[in-house]
C-alpha cells in the first residue's frame, strides 16, 4: 500500500474533493465559456448587428455549415477535457490526448454531456498520468492508453451519465414550473452560493442542461451574489471592487465569509427574493446556453443568455417579441433588486454590528 501511496504522489494523483469538485470542475466551466458561450455570442452579435463574417459559413458539408462562433461550439467536448486535464496537471501527451476524448464523450453524453466529460476525462487523464514517462516508447503509450481509457470509459458509461444528468435537470425545472414560488427561491439561493463558493455553478447548470424557468431562477440567484456583493461593498473597495465583483466574480469575498458568515446574509436575502420574483412575476426563462444559467453577471454572460434564449424563442415561434416587461424585468432582477435588497439589508446588520468596518474588504 505504501508503495501504491508512493507512486500516487510521484504522478502527481491526488484523488481528493478539492481537486476533482472544485479544481476540475471549475476549469470545465472555463472549457465551456471558451467555446459553447463564445460561440454562441459571436453568432448573436453577427446575426443582430449584421457582421457579415460572423454570419457567413466558413466550410459546409451536404448537411451542416459552420459560422466562425458554429465552429467554437461545435468544440466543446474537447476544450471541456482539455480545461480538465490542465487543472490536474496533466502532462502534454495526456492532455493533448484528451481532446478526442473529450470530442467522444460530449457526444456520447447527449444533453448531459458535459458531467459525462467531467467524469470521463478525469479518469482517463489520471490513467494517462500514471503511464507517462514509464517507457521507453512513451510517445505512443501514454496517448494510446489516455485515449482508449477515455472513449472505452465513454462507451459505457457517458450516454447513461448524460441522461441521469438531464432527468435531475428536467426534475429541477419541470419542479420550478409546478412551484414557481418555492423552487424559485431554492434554485436561486443554491445556485447563488454555489457561485460564490469556490465550485462552478455555471459547470453544475451546464452539467443538469438547467434553462426555462428554473434557469432564469439561477441567473436570478448568481446576480444577487454578484452585484449584491459589489454593491454592498463599495464604501471599502470603492469602484475597483465593484467592477471586480460585479462583473467577475462574487467569489473575491469568501476570505471575508470564512471570518465573519454574517456577511453573507444580504446577498442571500437578495436572492431568495429576486428568485421567485423572476419566477413568478416576470416569468424570466433561460432558453440560451445552460452553462449562461450560472455566470450571473459576470462578463454580462447571463444577461447574453436570456437575451439569445429571447431569439430563439423568437425564431421558433413560441414568442412573438421581445417586449418592454422583458426588458424591465431583466433589468430588475439582474441588476436593481440585488444591489437596493442587498444594501438595505447590509445597512441593518451594520447597525446592529453583526457586520463590523472592513469586513468587507477585498485584500
Amino acid at each position: 500500500m505504501e508503495r501504491f501511496k508512493e507512486f500516487l504522489k510521484r504522478k502527481n494523483i491526488i484523488i481528493s474533493a478539492k481537486r476533482y469538485g472544485i479544481d476540475a470542475l471549475g476549469a470545465m466551466a472555463q472549457g465551456l465559456f471558451c467555446s459553447l458561450l463564445i460561440g454562441t455570442i459571436l453568432n448573436t452579435l453577427g446575426t443582430q448587428f449584421h457582421i457579415g463574417f460572423l454570419t457567413m459559413p466558413v466550410y459546409e458539408t451536404e448537411t451542416v455549415s459552420y459560422t466562425i462562433g458554429g465552429f467554437a461550439s461545435a468544440m466543446v467536448g474537447p476544450a471541456m477535457a482539455a480545461s480538465i486535464g490542465l487543472a490536474l496537471q496533466a502532462p502534454p501527451l495526456v492532455l493533448f490526448s484528451l481532446v478526442p476524448v473529450g470530442f467522444a464523450t460530449n457526444l456520447m453524453g447527449g444533453a448531459g454531456g458535459p458531467l459525462a466529460v467531467l467524469v470521463v476525462a478525469i479518469v482517463a487523464s489520471e490513467f494517462g498520468k500514471a503511464v507517462s514517462k514509464e517507457t521507453k516508447i512513451d510517445i505512443l503509450v501514454t496517448p494510446i492508453v489516455t485515449i482508449l481509457v477515455g472513449i472505452g470509459l465513454a462507451y459505457v458509461v457517458a450516454a447513461p451519465i448524460g441522461a441521469a444528468a438531464s432527468q435531475v435537470g428536467k426534475l429541477i425545472m419541470w419542479a420550478t414550473d409546478l412551484q414557481p414560488l418555492l423552487m424559485g427561491i431554492l434554485v436561486s439561493v443554491i445556485v447563488g452560493i454555489a457561485l460564490t463558493l469556490p465550485i462552478s455553478s455555471a459547470a453544475i447548470c451546464a452539467a443538469l442542461s438547467l434553462t426555462g424557468l428554473a434557469g432564469g431562477a439561477a441567473v436570478a440567484g448568481c446576480c444577487a451574489q454578484m452585484i449584491g456583493f459589489a454593491v454592498m461593498s463599495f464604501k471599502e473597495n470603492g469602484v475597483g471592487g465593484l467592477v471586480s465583483q460585479g462583473i467577475g466574480t462574487s467569489m473575491l469575498q469568501m476570505p471575508n465569509i470564512v471570518k465573519n458568515p454574517k456577511t453573507w446574509i444580504p446577498p442571500i436575502v437578495a436572492s431568495a427574493i429576486t428568485g421567485p420574483i423572476a419566477t413568478c412575476i416576470f416569468k424570466l426563462t433561460m432558453n440560451g446556453p445552460a452553462v449562461s444559467s450560472g455566470m450571473g453577471t459576470c462578463g454580462l454572460v447571463g444577461q447574453i443568455g436570456v437575451y439569445t434564449g429571447w431569439l430563439s424563442d423568437i425564431e421558433a415561434g413560441t414568442k412573438t417579441a421581445i417586449t418592454a416587461f422583458d426588458w424591465v424585468g431583466l433589468i430588475l432582477i439582474c441588476f436593481v433588486l440585488p444591489a437596493v435588497i442587498s444594501t438595505v439589508v447590509c445597512k441593518f446588520l451594520r447597525k446592529i454590528e453583526w457586520i463590523k468596518e472592513g469586513d468587507l474588504k477585498l485584500d
